[in-house]
């Protein structure tokens, strides 16, 4: 499975622009001799945290954003894991994940479960209330989570037991917690084993600087591609899946766990 993930620079509360710069971003990745099966889009890529206006520029009935990118993939024959995209309910509006296969179809979507305390996110967004699903791309099974939620090691678990061999994390991560950014990823990828494939977005909005960095790390907890700290870039890499389940052979962590006595 080879994969290309888009460590952009977003357009703060400008969707408009923001598609545009995916639709350019994709048609160039498109066009490499070396296609990738799978495209992967930051957190939020579509209005930045513009929080205090959010009510205005999230997506509403008409789902834009969701045609675009079914269209997108379509177009190219690409599975698109969406990054998330701020989007209004009639409860609230919810921080999602829209992940589509290659004939354009809609096959997952995903609410953030878990809001940031220290961006005083449950002021302005609903958490998600399902658990989190494994979903399939070109017959893997897979997971996504957002951002947050990485730091809460039940939900990468949750996805391992259900089959999931790759996980997808979509971020805006700052620079002033990187380190946990990279770590908590390659705990996820060690104790899991299985791959982690992240999208972060990278520049400054609000005062605050994203630290980049998108990562992929194999089922051994080894960083096979990385992001720059500071670049609007694309970061691809080739997972090779036999190596999950030869990890989990090799070492049977699932095999050995004793969940009664946790």
């Amino acid at each position: 499975m080879k994969v290309a993930i888009y460590q952009m620079d977003i357009i703060p509360g400008v969707p408009e622009e923001n598609h545009k710069k995916v639709k350019h971003w994709l048609a160039q990745t498109m066009s490499l001799e070396n296609k990738p099966d799978v495209v992967v889009l930051p957190e939020m890529w579509t209005t930045a945290y513009t929080l205090t206006t959010l009510d205005l520029v999230s997506e509403d009935e008409r789902r834009q954003t969701s045609s675009f990118l079914s269209e997108l993939a379509k177009q190219y024959g690409v599975n698109i894991v969406g990054g998330s995209i701020a989007t209004k309910e009639s409860d609230g509006i919810y921080n999602r994940a829209l992940i589509f296969n290659r004939s354009g179809e809609r096959v997952h979507q995903y609410d953030k479960i878990h809001l940031v305390p220290m961006l005083s996110e449950h002021l302005y967004l609903a958490g998600g209330r399902e658990k989190v699903q494994t979903f399939e791309l070109d017959g893997v099974k897979v997971g996504v989570i957002i951002c947050y939620d990485l730091r809460f090691p039940e939900l990468a678990r949750s996805l391992a037991l259900a089959g999931a061999e790759v996980l997808f994390i979509v971020a805006e991560w700052p620079e002033a917690r990187q380190a946990h950014w990279t770590a908590l990823q390659q705990a996820r990828a060690i104790e899991n084993q299985m791959y982690v494939v992240s999208a972060n977005r990278v520049s400054t909005y609000d005062g605050v600087e994203f630290c980049g960095r998108s990562l992929v790390i194999n089922p051994w907890g080894e960083t096979i591609a990385q992001g720059t700290q500071e670049n609007e870039e694309t970061i691809t890499a080739d997972l090779q899946l036999k190596n999950v389940q030869e990890v989990r052979h090799n070492v049977p962590v699932f095999k050995s766990r004793v969940p009664d006595l946790y």
